[in-house]
């Protein structure tokens, strides 16, 4: 297996063990998010929106633990829309967008909860509820355990049993590169795509291939993916699928000489495979998956 010594690296093989020990926490976290039945927005922006995308369609599928839930970037929150609780997600504590929103939500008197990694930042002590995860903070620039983490714990809260999710993430990383990247480590091109709460996971994705490798991604709900960005398929390019795939949608890919790209485990451990794949296109790119260029940490607009 290929040796890498960057944070990236670090960080993602910490996400099972880190999974594991955030379940100690969702008695706490039940006790600052939102109440069954409760109407709400959760935001972000990068990782932490499509994070927010795949908690939104979750707690909607909940039952009777979950409610109407809209996710939103926190440039784009709908300022006219009323909500019984919004949950804002920012590793960093930083982001100008959501330190913008969260000051106008509080001079509304709205209920809102901020899930944050940096401790001692501005995002917790604008929010009514604060949700520290520093165990899972990051050097790295590109997000990974952190928004997984949160993912995690947000799903044990709405009543899921997450062990398979561990499971397959442990297996995933104790895999031989080879064996664990075939069919996509030597594509020119990769499309996500997925299907409900999937859809945020292969936003996410394919943001993570263009940031830590400079590599050309796209991202579509799967059933969206024939109505034109099936176009660009072709051999020497792939399309990765997490969970759910519509029927016929594999063999639509393959007849353009695409490899398509899916495994029957949890999409969330799934994610890990494609962490691990973003190692393998920036050693083979020659750039730095901790720092990306063009961009910082947290956004801080003047």
């Amino acid at each position: 297996m290929t040796a890498y010594t960057s944070h990236l690296a670090s960080e993602i093989a910490t996400q099972p063990d880190d999974w594991a020990a955030v379940l100690g926490r969702v008695e706490e976290a039940r006790s600052v998010l939102p109440r069954p039945g409760e109407s709400v927005a959760v935001v972000g922006c990068g990782t932490s929106y499509f994070m927010a995308q795949a908690y939104a369609v979750l707690r909607e599928q909940a039952g009777e633990l979950g409610g109407r839930t809209e996710a939103h970037a926190a440039s784009e929150f709908p300022a006219g829309r009323s909500y019984d609780h919004v949950v804002a997600i920012s590793r960093s504590g930083t982001t100008t967008e959501v330190i913008e929103l969260l000051t106008a939500l509080r001079e509304r008197g709205q209920r809102t909860t901020a899930i944050v990694a940096t401790e001692g930042t501005a995002i917790p002590t604008l929010a009514t509820h604060a949700l520290m995860l520093p165990e899972v903070d990051e050097q790295s620039v590109v997000q990974t355990r952190f928004a997984t983490t949160a993912l995690v714990l947000l799903r044990a809260t709405l009543g899921e049993d997450v062990s398979a999710t561990i499971a397959d993430a442990r297996a995933v990383l104790a895999e031989d590169e080879d064996a664990a990247l075939a069919g996509v480590a030597d594509a020119e091109q990769l499309t996500f795509v997925g299907r409900g709460w999937t859809v945020g996971l292969a936003n996410e994705a394919a943001l993570k291939l263009r940031e830590s490798a400079q590599f050309w991604t796209e991202a579509y709900p799967a059933m969206e993916y024939r109505h034109g960005p099936i176009s660009i398929a072709t051999t020497g390019r792939a399309t990765w699928a997490f969970g759910e795939v519509p029927e016929g949608l594999a063999d639509d890919v393959r007849a353009t000489g695409a490899h398509f790209e899916h495994r029957d485990i949890d999409p969330l451990a799934d994610l890990v495979r494609l962490h691990r794949l973003c190692l393998v296109k920036a050693a083979r790119a020659g750039v730095d998956p901790d720092q990306p260029r063009h961009l910082s940490r947290s956004i801080i607009l003047s």
